[in-house]
């Protein structure tokens, strides 16, 4: 039996058979310094775009996430409940409630 080390390249492959070594990877040898990684993916397909609607509730549950992750205080699972209640309020509330937090940032 061979043993993982992180010393050793090639027990990775062992761990993770996904691991491709940077060298060998099609995508290094496309992309060059500089250019721009977006490029080399294809444009999105409209006609493959989900097509359904967030309740007002759950967007404003997802921008309170996303508002706290961004000012650097991540919500723990815990929070779920006080997220759910806060995102019950108005949207006018839910908006300052926002405002506020990327001012304090």
């Amino acid at each position: 039996m061979t043993s993982w080390s992180s010393e050793n390249p090639s027990s990775r492959a062992f761990v993770d058979p996904y691991a491709v070594h940077p060298r060998d990877s099609a995508w290094t040898a496309a992309a060059q310094p500089g250019d721009d990684i977006d490029a080399l993916l294809p444009p999105p397909d409209p006609a493959r775009r989900l097509s359904f609607t967030l309740d007002p509730r759950d967007q404003r549950r997802l921008a309170l996430h996303a508002t706290l992750t961004a000012v650097g205080v991540p919500p723990m699972p815990e929070d779920r409940a006080a997220i759910d209640q806060i995102s019950a309020l108005p949207a006018d509330v839910n908006e300052v409630l926002q405002r506020w937090l990327h001012h304090t940032a």
